[in-house]
């Protein structure tokens, strides 16, 4: 499904390749955890496969069609397809838990007879349906990341992107995010999740990807 081929990638400005002639397949449905210390590049994978950067040389093929390809509204037909859950929460600060799902929704197209089904069942599924109308201020750290959990599943994404989603939380929180990509997994996603938390991969053993100074050093199955 997701396919790297020879990828090579440096940011304008800097010298040093944040990747480096990576060769990389994942398929459909897959549970890759990316792991690696701080700069390996697990952050400009992820980048890539989003599509937020094109790589310097190489490709990177998604379903078979070159990203480097995709112009215009193809891009954002493309990223309809993705969801996102970052580190750091990234809701709107003055829009209440239910207003941040519905802003998605919108981006994205859904028709809004569809909205209110579509919150509810992503609110019931991370345990939020009593928060709805809370402001992301008003949340826990964990309740706040497990909101972002939920913008990412709300639209039923083929691809499942986490750039260290349990960096900020205590275990038991990192624990429970972790079950809601479990079953984004169960469902049929295929997710790339990027951590430094051994006892996470350790918890649900699939594929683990290894990455340092910008090339891939590990790649073995757990499970």
């Amino acid at each position: 499904m997701i396919h790297l081929h020879r990828v090579s990638l440096s940011y304008p400005g800097t010298k040093t390749l944040a990747l480096y002639d990576v060769n990389l397949e994942i398929k459909r449905g897959e549970f890759v955890f990316l792991v690696g210390p701080s700069g390996a590049g697990k952050s400009s994978l992820l980048s890539l496969v989003l599509r937020r950067v094109l790589p310097t040389s190489g490709a990177v093929y998604v379903e078979g069609v070159n990203l480097r390809r995709l112009r215009g509204n193809r891009v954002a037909l493309y990223r309809r397809q993705v969801g996102v859950v970052f580190q750091d929460h990234r809701l709107l600060p003055r829009r209440t838990v239910e207003e941040n799902l519905a802003f998605v929704l919108r981006v994205q197209g859904v028709p809004r007879k569809l909205w209110p089904e579509k919150i509810a069942r992503a609110l019931r599924t991370v345990g939020l349906a009593h928060k709805r109308r809370a402001f992301p201020h008003q949340l826990s750290v964990g309740e706040a990341q497990r909101v972002a959990v939920a913008r990412a599943l709300i639209v039923e994404p083929k691809i499942l992107l986490a750039d260290e989603p349990t960096g900020n939380l205590d275990r038991e929180n990192a624990h429970a995010v972790l079950e809601l990509f479990k079953l984004a997994h169960a469902r049929g996603a295929t997710v790339l999740f990027a951590t430094h938390a051994e006892d996470l991969v350790r918890a649900y053993p699939r594929r683990v990807v290894g990455l340092r100074a910008g090339q891939v050093v590990a790649d073995r199955r757990l499970g």
